[in-house]
């Protein structure tokens, strides 16, 4: 099992979504988050003042998936994901020791499945 953590624009958001679930994740965790990597900020204006934003708005994605799928939905987020322009985001992939259904009780690959 593989844990995928990909960091993107928040306008990208759906079109990922759909993507990754095509893929075969069944489920997603998506948090909002803020952050900079070489993107840096930008600068912006309110009220006549510029002044400097340094934490962009990004979404967070969490998806637990089996190995045997983990290409596919890291292919997808990438193809989805991909503006072409600075800041599209990151994906992380980890290793996952272990998973439980709390509701079930279902563990490993069978606790993160459909």
């Amino acid at each position: 099992m593989k844990l995928v953590i990909a960091i993107i624009k928040p306008s990208r958001m759906d079109a990922v979504l759909e993507a990754v679930t095509s893929a075969g994740a069944s489920g997603v965790t998506v948090t909002e988050v803020r952050g900079y990597g070489r993107q840096r900020g930008k600068t912006e204006v309110y009220r006549g003042a510029e002044y400097e934003v340094k934490l962009l708005p990004k979404v967070k994605l969490e998806i637990a998936v089996p190995s045997d799928i983990v290409d596919a939905v890291v292919e997808a987020i990438t193809q989805t994901a991909n503006t072409g322009k600075i800041g599209d985001g990151k994906v992380f992939v980890l290793d996952l020791e272990q998973a439980l259904r709390i509701r079930t009780g279902d563990t490993g690959a069978g606790a993160i499945a459909g």
